[in-house]
């Protein structure tokens, strides 16, 4: 793996439950999230087979692997898209054991997807303020005849959208299509709507797809400041590599649907296993 920049000071990661390593700072708070022998079978094929994760409260977390390793599987279980066939499911220490999408958005967890969902049709303003939907304080007969309550909720969605924009310098975009926007700022508006549900957990499905160089330079600086900004976790799968090793403190490596390795990213670019997932067993010569 190639020499990579580094966007933040180096790490101490200390161990945790669960044969798990976390960020020391978050050390003694309740992980955000966990999971506990999670799996998924489809036809009688494993998908995902025990699946041991823990996540802290301000971490940023990589799931790496080969493709069809089942880590946007992952994903689908950690938001409810699929149910697990074993293992538990762990929000903020609650169970979301038989919860929906809705259910598990509203306790804290958002995602992107590899493939981009967003309106194109609406304005980028427009594609925020869906996700600000369950901030909505007025009622609906106060929606319904327009009264003063609305317009100060309406005024108070437009800058709270407005404000997340400017996370990415996207502000002065807000009326625009956002089937217009290029494709990196369409990534990015789909990470600033994901963040308008007010998560603790931010999943990011490999967010630094089709960008350049330079975009994802930007985007690995965002992340941090996202962290740092609004105080959550990030778990990302991403394959370009100097990403990951960049910004991620603790990374799990997925194979064949199993977790074959955990560490820093450090320990994950020299473990054995890891280089052979990866490039292959070598040959002894």
């Amino acid at each position: 793996m190639s020499e990579q920049k580094r966007f933040k000071p180096d790490t101490k990661m200390v161990p945790a439950p669960s044969t798990s390593i976390l960020p020391e700072r978050d050390a003694h708070k309740r992980p955000v999230l966990e999971t506990r022998h999670l799996g998924i079978e489809f036809g009688g094929l494993k998908a995902v087979d025990d699946v041991n994760l823990m996540i802290g409260p301000t971490e940023i977390c990589g799931l790496i692997g080969p493709n069809g390793a089942g880590k946007t599987t992952v994903f689908n279980l950690l938001t409810k898209v699929y149910q697990p066939t074993t293992g538990t499911v762990l929000i903020n220490g609650k169970d979301t054991a038989g919860m929906s999408t809705v259910q598990a958005n509203k306790m804290g967890v958002a995602r992107t997807f590899q493939n981009i969902r967003l309106f194109g049709n609406m304005t980028v303003e427009e594609n925020v303020r869906i996700g600000l939907h369950n901030q909505i304080k007025y009622g609906m007969g106060v929606g319904i005849f327009r009264l003063p309550g609305y317009w100060k909720g309406e005024k108070a969605q437009h800058e709270k959208a407005l404000d997340l924009l400017s996370i990415f310098d996207m502000q002065h975009m807000a009326d625009v299509k956002a089937g217009s926007l290029p494709y990196g700022a369409q990534r990015r508006l789909e990470i600033v709507r994901a963040l308008a549900t007010n998560p603790r957990l931010l999943l990011l499905d490999e967010p630094a797809a089709g960008m350049n160089p330079h975009e994802t330079e930007e985007l690995m600086e965002n992340i941090i400041k996202i962290r740092d900004k609004f105080q959550i976790a990030v778990l990302l799968i991403e394959h370009d590599m100097n990403l990951v090793m960049g910004i991620c403190e603790g990374i799990c490596v997925l194979n064949y649907g199993r977790i074959i390795a955990k560490g820093t990213p450090d320990e994950i670019q020299s473990n054995p296993a890891v280089i052979e997932a990866y490039l292959g067993k070598q040959k002894e010569g």
